[in-house]
């Protein structure tokens, strides 16, 4: 790598010729297009808005009302929107998606582009704690041992010497947290397979559990999705011990990552030993005693699983699942994450030629579908925690416009019906469950969801489906646009959604709930809280039950079981009301995000301010915490302290916090127009607004990036 500068402040490539490649279906990559590809298009709106390079947008009138401040708005956000309907952007804020993407293409051999490395660099040099030099869990955490490491490890791996500025920096931080010794166990199993930290270290990941009968409550079948994904190359990969061969940069990642030398520690003692920064679900009695037993096994299990083909047959059962999971997503998979150990498993079953290896499709499909996770920023290239948040954002957005005299608007019409036609082209319309391949027993119906991004990863999502299924059915039967989704779909819809209803009334992320709640009690990943297994979150409830009454508005197929979902639904969101009258959010921040949803669902069968003591006691939840200035602000911490933490007004926090106080008919005007007021003075003269602290969460602990 060429000298680079002490900072990130400007961009280490020329961003005028970066261009967004967006499919017809809305994924979307970002192209550095070299002076020897040829003459450069002109940058679309799009292009620069998310570079952070200027725009030749007028200075609009100054709104004077909420109506005219919507209109500035929208006519600003629709610049923003793409030919085919959805409007992209980023979906970052994890500080461990990219070196996760950096270490697996460093062994795999998958190539990350001249350009691409540059950004990646200025990326890590500028989301650097600018007090300690370390990184943490994401962009607003504190310094972690588990960010410190990976990035620390990317960054070398990109090409950056250890005594530049911001890497010796680094490694001072890592050292005083501890080293790499006290990582959380993730970070311990990356850089096992990286070679610098060996599997003596690791606490047991068996694959034989994965063809342990299903009947068994502790059954991967039966985890939460994104953790089952993730722990089923894990599995593979601990069970065959892979790691990459040694060479001059390992050897010396050995020597840097450490407070001693490498030969002189007992690595055998550090599977438990994490630092209490990075520490927020310790383990239970539970999981160190089935661990124990793990170790046991695993002492043995070279000669007795050789015998018994145990170890074998779970491998060949891994890799099948993986395999499936590839072709059922398209080689996205689930998440980063789980994407890149799929692609390391497959390298060790599939490339002991390293030629054929590059040549293959699993490659070549790899590959490519890896960089529809990076996006550049005005920062530089992050990795996003998924491969976008298109459904989610365009659903609420065009709700937003149809619950306002804008959706009347002519010069609004093409806008909506682009986004009709993206819902159209975006929901899934065939069942994996139908398909051949070992392990679509266990996934979710698909035929007639929505996903969180495109149809192209094809998952269900609850909410995604929910209120992707309200705009359908209001743009088609309320606003008179042309049916493209015809009712035979918008009934597939329903019965996912009515399939997906638990117990107790509410509804989970992707799946029914499969597995108990003491599944919690032997989480083995320490910096997440909830992440075992599926429960019922009062927002995938609110999406997906107020998507269902609004289908019931306009037609009759199950009516009856939508009434009674609802009902039953509706036991759950009061059952989660907390004695201070608000409702936790698991998906944003955090109170005020939950009282939203929560607001919204009761306001959609009737129970308002006047009718519902409920109602009453969350909107006086609301007004105790409005800040001085007359909006809302919630700290991403309220998330894992669980208990409300204010900080200065969001424009977000606020708009979600009036939103739920309209919802619910609060009779008091003040408190909402001084939020809208708030609201309408942090708006540029360009119609937007900036960027301020994150908004999203996701298992208590990782805040997440939804700047659309």
């Amino acid at each position: 790598m060429s000298v680079l500068p002490n900072t990130g402040d400007e961009p280490f490539t020329d961003y005028s010729r970066w261009r967004l490649v967006v499919d017809d279906v809305g994924n979307h990559t970002w192209d550095y297009v070299s002076e020897d590809r040829g003459s450069l298009a002109p940058q679309s709106e799009i292009e620069k808005y998310w570079l952070g390079l200027a725009l030749n947008t007028p200075s609009l009138e100054n709104a004077t009302t909420p109506l005219q401040t919507a209109q500035n708005g929208f006519s600003f956000f629709k610049r923003l929107q793409h030919a085919g309907g959805h409007w992209p952007g980023e979906y970052g804020g994890p500080m461990f998606m990219l070196p996760f993407l950096v270490i697996g293409s460093f062994i795999v051999g998958a190539e990350i582009k001249r350009e691409e490395k540059l950004e990646m660099i200025r990326y890590l040099f500028n989301r650097a704690n600018e007090e300690d030099g370390g990184w943490g869990l994401h962009i607003e955490g504190p310094s972690t041992v588990l960010g410190t490491v990976l990035n620390y490890v990317a960054l070398r791996l990109l090409g950056v010497e250890k005594d530049h500025p911001i890497t010796a920096k680094a490694r001072q931080k890592l050292h005083d947290l501890g080293g790499a010794c006290k990582s959380p166990s993730w970070g311990k199993f990356w850089l096992a397979l990286l070679n610098v930290y060996p599997y003596s270290g690791l606490n047991p990941i068996p694959p034989e559990l994965w063809i342990f009968p299903q009947s068994l409550p502790i059954h991967p079948s039966k985890w939460w999705i994104h953790c089952r994904m993730v722990y089923l190359p894990m599995s593979y990969l601990y069970g065959v011990r892979y790691a990459i061969d040694e060479n001059p940069l390992i050897i010396s990642l050995r020597s840097e990552l450490y407070t001693e030398s490498y030969s002189s520690i007992d690595f055998s003692s550090k599977a438990n030993d994490i630092a209490l920064v990075d520490l927020y679900s310790p383990h239970t009695i539970l999981y160190d005693t089935l661990t124990l037993f793990g170790n046991m096994y695993e002492s043995v299990a070279p000669s007795f699983t050789t015998l018994s083909g145990l170890r074998s047959k779970a491998l060949d059962k891994i890799l099948s699942l993986i395999k499936a999971e590839d072709v059922n997503t398209s080689y996205q998979d689930i998440a980063p994450v789980s994407k890149m150990l799929n692609l390391i498993s497959r390298y060790h079953a599939e490339g002991a030629n390293f030629e054929d290896w590059i040549q293959s499709e699993t490659y070549e499909k790899h590959s490519r579908t890896m960089r529809d996770f990076m996006w550049l920023g005005p920062d530089g290239m992050r990795v996003c925690g998924t491969n976008g948040s298109q459904c989610w954002d365009l659903a609420f957005l065009i709700q937003a416009i149809l619950s306002t005299p804008l959706a009347a608007d002519p010069s609004n019409r093409d806008t909506l019906e682009r986004a009709l036609g993206w819902l159209d082209r975006n929901q899934t319309r065939e069942s994996v469950r139908g398909k051949e391949g070992v392990g679509n027993e266990w996934r979710e119906e698909t035929k007639g969801a929505w996903g969180f991004s495109t149809i192209t990863q094809g998952y269900t999502l609850s909410d995604c489906t929910g209120e992707a299924l309200k705009v359908v059915v209001r743009l088609q039967r309320e606003f008179g646009f042309k049916e493209v989704v015809e009712e035979a779909r918008l009934r597939d819809a329903v019965d996912v959604l009515l399939g997906m209803q638990n117990t107790d009334g509410g509804l989970g992320s992707y799946e029914k709930i499969r597995g108990p709640s003491f599944l919690e009690w032997i989480n083995p990943a320490e910096v997440f809280g909830n992440n075992m297994a599926e429960r019922s979150f009062v927002e995938c409830t609110t999406s997906a039950i107020t998507g269902l009454l609004e289908f019931n508005k306009h037609f009759t197929y199950r009516s009856e079981d939508i009434i009674s979902a609802a009902k039953r639904a509706t036991k759950y969101i009061l059952s989660q009301q907390l004695p201070n009258g608000a409702w936790y959010g698991s998906w944003g921040i955090c109170y005020t995000y939950g009282t939203l949803f929560a607001l919204h669902f009761l306001s959609s069968i009737g129970l308002t301010y006047e009718t519902s003591e409920a109602v009453r006691n969350g909107c006086e939840f609301l007004c105790s915490v409005q800040n001085d200035d007359g909006g809302w602000g919630e700290s991403w911490t309220s998330c894992s302290t669980e208990t409300y933490v204010p900080i200065r007004s969001q424009v977000v926090h606020t708009s979600w916090a009036v939103l739920a106080l309209i919802y619910a008919e609060y009779p008091n005007p003040l408190p909402l127009k001084r939020g809208v007021r708030l609201v309408m003075s942090r708006q540029q003269p360009n119609g937007s607004w900036e960027q301020e602290d994150i908004e999203g969460i996701f298992n208590k602990t990782c805040a997440i990036s939804y700047p659309n």
